[in-house]
């Protein structure tokens, strides 16, 4: 059994391979709109540096939100590509959760944020109970503020957020932690119950993407009505 994990959530992209609990080979960029140029490379370089081919790869695990729209989707066409031509299985978490595997494995509440623009973050705080990974707050885009009173005090918050997004959550959270790569805490996480979910109809799934695009907000402001969206759907 050996698995690819995929991270196209923000402005880094992640790949790692191994098996769940251990990484045997990771690369990873970083640079705005660089998904669509440097995955599929990336998988082509962590196949070669493990030595072995695609053909090998039995899991794939992917993030699979909220984040960056145009990443998200490069992600889920690649996860999508290979689900349907190489039958991989499929399994997905958020990236916030990802993100904060360390923390969460080592016990305690953890909360995860990431900024999510117009003055909001993404955020999730999960925990680990009896060895099951268990979310205390799904994932969603709000206000700092908003935040405070929807979450209970973590014992970690991991994240990176510009400085007036983070000063009010690490004053009231005691610090923060920058988060971790994706691709390798999805194979940290892969062991555990409760934190990857296996997608059974790949051609059917669509990414959390959190809210619309901001080029379909701006859109929707301009013409007074919305324009259909995965991100609403359900």
């Amino acid at each position: 059994m050996t698995w690819l994990a995929i991270d196209t959530s923000g402005r880094r992209v992640a790949v790692a391979l191994g098996q769940p609990g251990r990484v045997e080979a990771h690369g990873a960029a970083e640079g705005p709109r660089i998904h669509a140029v440097r995955l599929l490379p990336l998988i082509d370089e962590v196949l070669a540096r493990a030595g072995i081919g695609l053909d090998v790869v039995t899991d794939l695990a992917l993030t699979d939100g909220p984040g960056s729209f145009t990443g998200l989707r490069v992600g889920a066409a690649v996860a999508k590509a290979l689900a349907r031509t190489r039958g991989v299985a499929l399994h997905v978490a958020p990236a916030l959760l990802a993100v904060a595997a360390a923390p969460l494995l080592e016990g305690g509440l953890v909360l995860s944020a990431s900024d999510a623009l117009r003055g909001e973050v993404y955020a999730g705080a999960w925990e680990v109970r009896e060895g099951r990974v268990e979310r205390v707050l799904a994932p969603r885009a709000l206000p700092p503020a908003e935040l405070l009173g929807r979450s209970p005090r973590p014992a970690v918050l991991v994240a990176d957020l510009p400085a007036g997004l983070a000063a009010p959550l690490a004053a009231w959270a005691g610090g923060l932690v920058p988060p971790g790569d994706a691709a390798v805490g999805l194979l940290a996480l892969a062991p555990r119950p409760g934190a990857l979910r296996r997608v059974a109809d790949p051609d059917a799934w669509e990414p959390d993407y959190g809210r619309p695009a901001e080029a379909q907000a701006r859109w929707e402001a301009a013409h007074g009505r919305a324009l259909p969206d995965p991100s609403r759907l359900g």
